[in-house]
């Protein structure tokens, strides 16, 4: 059944649960998502970033995850991750997207409120919720300037409380110290940061950058308010480490696509189980 995050999203957060996003990339990931939602019997939320059109657009997307949603009987919401245009989200709500991110992080605060703001008052016409990131998460490029400024990006705690009165956005992606990609280094997540924001906000909150920060780094988090947690790098290299020994094995590109499958879902029912996300349908 496709739904959108909002109800969801708001149980996970009295619940302290979290709902995993994993990333799609093509049609192995796709039903490799849904068959470990099934299998957990959890709702899980598809997303497909902007950043990733290249591999697979907006309205194949949207077809092919209905498809195997229906087919495999999964409760699903679909998600545009990291938008970061209005043409681009309005395109994926008239697609059939239950749920769309407007990342405009990287905007002085003001112009982040206004964006945010107009897609919110579309996608709610809609029925579609919202999510938006205040503050701006890390890079895996050292020399990027997010990662030279890294403590001036993370989210502020009372920004954070007026950012949720002004866009009345439906989830906030927060910044404390999680990086898109892989980590240099130790993690150094900002659990005091996150606890302040959580008291200010009480919408559920979203934590980018999931990949390689620790279960129980990513239990704490949840403890601490986060109900969202996106997947994609450790989801890749499952699938990208399966193709490479199979490859080895075989040359039936029939079982290169089954193992590739096969690597992406056991490693979300990994993360369904470290997020406390197991029965929940």
């Amino acid at each position: 059944m496709l739904i959108n995050t909002r109800n969801i999203l708001l149980e996970a957060r009295q619940n302290q649960y979290a709902i995993p996003q994993p990333n799609i990339w093509d049609i192995n990931s796709i039903k490799a998502a849904l068959k470990a939602s099934v299998e957990v019997k959890s709702p899980v939320i598809i997303g497909l970033a902007q950043s990733h059109l290249e591999y697979m657009g907006i309205e194949e997307a949207a077809i092919l995850v209905n498809f195997y949603g229906k087919k495999f009987n999964a409760e699903y919401a679909l998600h545009l991750d990291h938008g970061n245009d209005y043409q681009t989200i309005i395109k994926a709500i008239k697609y059939g997207f239950t749920s769309v991110m407007i990342d405009a992080s990287t905007l002085p605060y003001d112009e982040n409120v206004y964006l945010v703001k107009e897609i919110v008052k579309v996608a709610h016409a809609c029925d579609v919720t919202v999510e938006a990131e205040l503050g701006h998460v890390g890079s895996d490029n050292p020399n990027s300037e997010i990662m030279k400024n890294f403590q001036s990006v993370l989210t502020e705690p009372d920004e954070a409380e007026d950012f949720v009165k002004q866009t009345n956005v439906d989830s906030l992606a927060v910044a404390i110290g999680t990086v898109h990609g892989k980590y240099r280094g130790k993690p150094n997540i900002d659990l005091d940061r996150l606890e302040k924001i959580a008291k200010k906000v009480s919408i559920p909150l979203v934590l980018h950058g999931g990949s390689g920060t620790g279960e129980d780094m990513l239990k704490k988090c949840i403890e601490l308010g986060i109900s969202k947690i996106n997947i994609c790098t450790d989801l890749m290299v499952a699938a990208k480490n399966a193709i490479k020994e199979t490859m080895n094995s075989t040359d039936n590109f029939g079982d290169i696509n089954l193992t590739a499958e096969e690597a992406i879902k056991k490693c979300l029912i990994k993360y369904y189980r470290t997020f406390d996300c197991i029965n929940r349908i």
